[in-house]
């Protein structure tokens, strides 16, 4: 079972000079992702226990476009094991003008995690 979602970083995002993002937008994004994951495999939001692994590979920029995928790959009575992969597919490209931009033909892997969420069993529903 997968997901997706793909965002704009928008100025609000930057967190840091240069306009670059915060790392912690990526895990809030994986967040998203897992509750999407969680609702349709139990009917539940559920809840993120913890991340096993967190690889930071590229930075982020206002005005990246970030695909965030995830994948449940394990399961257990109330627990479900995820991996996730968090893309940068377009780029502005302030270079030429101010409104400019560009879809990468290989998206960048800016982060890459796996953990744990859990949905208790009194509200698992599917």
């Amino acid at each position: 079972m997968k997901a997706m979602i793909r965002v704009r970083m928008g100025s609000h995002d930057a967190h840091y000079g240069g306009d670059l993002v915060d790392g912690a937008k990526m895990l809030q994004l994986f967040g998203d992702v897992a509750t999407e994951l969680l609702i349709k495999h139990d009917g539940d939001e559920g809840l993120f226990k913890a991340y096993d692994d967190i690889e930071f590979l590229a930075p982020v920029y206002a005005g990246d476009y970030i695909e965030a995928v995830g994948e449940i790959v394990g399961f257990g009575n109330t627990s479900r094991k995820m991996v996730f992969e968090a893309r940068k597919v377009i780029v502005p490209r302030t270079d030429i003008n101010e409104s400019a931009a560009e879809i990468l033909l290989d998206p960048i892997v800016v982060c890459k995690a796996s953990g744990t969420c859990v949905v208790p069993k009194d509200k698992q529903r599917l």
